[in-house]
């Protein structure tokens, strides 16, 4: 009899064990499933992120192409500079002509200071990435020798980064 007793706690603990056992192993799916959800999540960040990688320039510089209102001009990527800064002629290119009145926010430059123009400026766009209501400043052309992408359209990225002479910007 006590050998019947010492059979049947042995047989309910393997049966413990393997019934322990086996719901670990139904929660969990394949390996192979694992690996394909793994592929179609990368995917997925693929496709819903935009990014751009821009190569160093002359003096470190980071030129890109940037279409304002629909409408493409050179700018330099400035994370130094706060907002947008776009020089007169280039503002008036997209419809942007502020008066001589408008001219109220004063800027230091290396120049020393300088009055700018506020503008809004609807679409941002570079590459495949677009930023919409992005505050810019305007600047008579001789106190700016290029455009400047800066802040006010960096910070509304997921991130932007600087490493070996190379600019990737993510939205």
């Amino acid at each position: 009899m006590r050998q019947i007793l010492i059979l049947a706690a042995a047989v309910l603990m393997v049966g413990g064990f393997a019934a322990r056992y086996l719901d670990q192993a139904a929660m969990q799916p394949p390996a192979h499933a694992a690996i394909q959800s793994t592929v179609e999540t990368n995917v997925r960040s693929a496709a819903s992120s935009r990014s751009l990688t821009l190569e160093s320039g002359d003096g470190g510089h980071y030129p890109v192409e940037v279409r304002i209102e629909g409408r493409r001009i050179d700018f330099i990527v400035d994370t130094g500079a706060s907002l947008v800064i776009l020089r007169e002629s280039d503002a008036a290119r997209v419809g942007i002509r502020p008066m001589r009145s408008d001219y109220t926010a004063t800027v230091s430059t290396a120049n020393g200071k300088i009055k700018a123009a506020r503008a809004t400026l609807d679409r941002v766009e570079v590459g495949g990435i677009t930023v919409e209501n992005v505050q810019a400043l305007v600047l008579p052309d001789e106190a700016l020798w290029k455009n400047l992408l800066g802040m006010s359209f960096l910070s509304r990225l997921k991130r932007y980064e600087v490493a070996n002479g190379r600019m990737v910007l993510e939205q």
